[in-house]
Order: structure tokens, then C-alpha cells, then sequence
């Protein structure tokens, strides 16, 4: 059961492990949406996501023997890193199952705590099979990231805190994978105002709460298939589900593009780097139809790969305009290449990436391409570049960037 009593005894003792996440006031996002907004910060806890709090109060619970034997667990790096970081502070043996998948720098952390790490499946769901089967062949203690009533009781301090320092807080968006953290944080904040709103946020690629409410009972997607790797889960949990249906007032679900761009707000803005998963509520924003609001978004992680990173970054530029293509065709003879580029340099424009087709026509004097790629402030910077080729006698064609 999901009780006042058992979320105060777990308050007490994840404070073993995790940080109290302080909440951080976004005057950008404030001003974007018109609403106060608030974030609360889970990237910052020592295993860069809030999984460390279900996890240590759940091995917390255990009997001596039931650490004695080993820990097993499957997941897509956050809650890895939260049962290995417990079982070494509980002196456990834990191994890790974890998708193929999982981002580098989520499987060396999870090393980096003693845990033993096997990688096995595309996404969770599989991980997840090929641990029960090793649980039941070593006799390993079994921890569910997210279908089990102590791990979301852990999960749910977040909503002690939060109502502790923003008392009158009307919502607070929770990220949703299997349902742990929402059911953790929607029932706490039910129990102590059941006037705060509790909306859970999906990857559209992994929306299986949203299908599962919508049909009433747990069902299974045919795949996971989102840049959220955090919430990438076919299958909610079926323990939790009651709870999440009685306590989750919306779910909103957010396309993978809308996250990137909300990577690039967060990083220029707040400077901090937060994971796709994490980054669910913070691209909701924007689809809550409500104003003067205070809404605090759950930020759940920050473990992110360098390389994911600078893939994120460069599509969140294209997306933003603040980098282009554009093709033009001119003769070739001397001082055409200057002339463009003068233009472009009058406009403020910075060239990246230059590329001199002599080969696009048979006729050289009529035709050879030249290919630019551009850094531009934006949409409306871009529009004036391109008229002003225009007005130079050039034709741009907007051509996919590659960089």
C-alpha cells in the first residue's frame, strides 16, 4: 500500500543517499508559457537521476537474507546506476541487466559502483526477461525499477519536497516510462492536497500509459522506438497501474523533435544538461492550456553520452534556423565565389561550410553549384540572408544540412 506512513519513513531514509533537489526558478520558461515554472533538478543527485531514491528504500526493506543473496535489476541506465549505488552502500553484490542499447556513459557509471553489468536486448522489455531468467537460475533478489510499491514510495519523496518548499504549487509534470516515478509522485501529492494536478508526460515513440489508460487495463506496445531511452518501455507495471489511474489527472505525450529543441533551451538557458527523459516535462510546457500557474517540472536525469549530445545539439540548431543549407547556381569565372560571400558577410551570416560543384552541369559557364552551409540567429535572420541573395540576382534552393 501507498501510505502517508510508508512515504514518511522513506523520506527519512533516502536522505541517507539523495540529495533534497532545491527547486530552480525558470524566468524563461516562466515567461514562454505565462505561468511561475519551476524545476526540479533530479540531473543534480550524485547517480544523475532521481532512480537512486526508489532504489536505496527499497533495498532498505529487504531482510538481511534477501541482500545476502544479490541483487538483480534491468534497466535503461538510471536505475542501473541507483541499485548499484545502493547495494555498495548496503555491502550487496548487484548485477545489471541492461539494453544493448544504453548509452556509454550510463553502462561505465553503473561499473564504476561495483555492479556487474550484462547487456542483453534492444530495449527494456527484453533487458528485462533475461534478468528474471538469471534471478531465478542464481537465486538473485530481484528489484523492479518501477512496477513495485516500495520503488515508487522512493520515487514519491520528490512530492515531499516539492510541496514542502512551493506549498501552493497548482501542477507538477512527472515523466512517464514504466509509471514508477508518476505513481510515486501523484499519489504523495493526492494524499497531501488533492487539488495539485499531477500530469504525466510520454514519448510518443513509448506511449504505453496512455494506451493503457485509454483501454482501461496494462497493455503491451509492439515496440519502444524514441530518443527517450529512459522511458523507452513497451509495458507498464501492472502493481502501480491502480494508483496511476486514480491519481493522474492528464498525460500528454511529446514527439522526439520537441525535445531536442528542448535540450537547446535548457542548456542555453540554465546550463544544464539533461537527458532526453528528463526534458518530457519540460517540452509539455507549451501544450498545458493554463496561465498564472505555479508548475514545477520534474527533471528526472542527466546521464547523457557526449556523442548523443552533439547530435542533439545539431538538430536542435537545424530545427531552431540558426544553421541552414542553401544551394546556388552561378557561372564559373572569377569573383562569383566573392561576390556571394560578401552578400552573405553584409547580412551577418557566418559560413561553415563551403562546397564548390564545378560537375552539376556540362555547361561550366552557365551552371556550377555552390553549397553553403550557414549559422544564422535564427528564422527571421535566415529569411533576410536568402532574400538578399535574391535580390542579388541568386536563386537559393534550402538543401538538408550535414554537417
Amino acid at each position: 500500500m501507498l501510505t502517508l506512513e510508508a512515504f514518511e519513513e522513506a523520506s527519512e531514509c533516502v536522505k541517507q543517499a539523495a540529495q533534497e533537489t532545491k527547486l530552480i526558478y525558470s524566468e524563461y520558461f516562466s515567461a514562454q508559457t505565462g505561468n511561475k515554472v519551476y524545476l526540479k533538478a533530479e540531473n543534480m543527485q550524485v547517480t544523475g537521476a532521481y532512480k537512486i531514491r526508489g532504489a536505496y528504500y527499497k533495498i532498505s526493506t529487504l531482510t538481511p537474507e534477501e541482500r545476502a543473496k544479490g541483487l538483480i535489476t534491468a534497466s535503461a541506465g538510471n536505475h542501473a546506476q541507483g541499485v548499484a549505488y545502493a547495494a555498495k552502500a548496503y555491502g550487496c553484490k548487484a548485477v545489471i541487466v541492461m539494453p544493448a542499447t544504453t548509452p556509454l556513459i550510463k553502462v561505465n557509471r553503473t561499473k564504476s559502483y561495483g555492479a556487474e553489468v550484462v547487456l542483453h536486448g534492444e530495449v527494456y522489455d527484453e533487458a528485462c526477461e533475461h534478468a528474471y531468467r538469471l534471478a531465478e537460475e542464481h537465486g538473485y533478489t530481484f528489484i523492479h525499477p518501477f512496477d513495485d510499491l516500495a520503488v515508487a514510495t522512493g520515487q514519491g519523496t520528490i512530492a515531499m519536497e516539492i510541496i514542502k518548499e512551493l506549498p501552493l504549487v497548482d501542477y507538477i509534470l512527472v515523466p512517464v516510462g514504466g509509471g514508477g516515478l508518476a505513481t510515486g509522485v501523484s499519489t504523495l501529492a493526492k494524499l497531501l492536497n488533492p487539488k495539485i494536478r499531477i500530469i504525466g508526460v510520454e514519448p510518443a515513440g513509448a506511449a504505453c500509459m496512455k494506451a493503457s489508460l485509454e483501454a482501461g487495463h496494462v497493455v503491451t506496445l509492439p515496440g519502444a522506438n524514441t530518443i527517450a531511452d529512459g522511458t523507452a518501455v513497451k509495458t507498464p507495471g501492472a502493481n502501480i497501474f491502480p494508483y496511476f489511474q486514480k491519481n493522474i489527472d492528464d498525460i500528454i505525450t511529446i514527439e522526439d523533435d520537441e525535445l531536442i529543441v528542448a535540450f537547446l533551451d535548457m542548456v542555453e538557458n540554465h546550463k544544464m544538461v539533461v537527458e532526453n527523459s528528463g526534458l518530457l516535462t519540460v517540452a509539455a510546457l507549451k501544450h498545458l492550456d493554463v496561465k498564472n500557474k505555479k508548475i514545477v517540472s520534474v527533471l528526472s536525469g542527466g546521464n547523457m553520452d557526449v556523442i548523443t549530445m552533439a547530435s542533439v545539439v545539431q538538430h536542435g540548431l537545424i530545427q531552431r534556423d540558426r544553421i541552414f543549407t542553401i544551394s546556388v547556381l552561378l557561372p564559373d569565372r572569377p569573383g562569383e565565389l566573392v561576390r556571394v560571400a560578401s552578400v552573405i558577410a553584409e547580412q551577418q551570416g557566418n559560413v561553415i561550410k563551403l562546397d564548390h560543384n564545378q560537375f552539376v552541369s556540362t555547361n561550366r559557364n552557365a551552371a556550377v553549384e555552390l553549397r553553403i552551409t550557414l549559422e544564422a540567429f535564427g528564422t527571421d535572420h535566415k529569411k533576410k540572408i536568402i532574400k538578399a541573395l535574391e535580390e542579388q540576382g541568386y536563386s537559393p534552393v534550402l538543401k538538408v544540412t550535414s554537417l
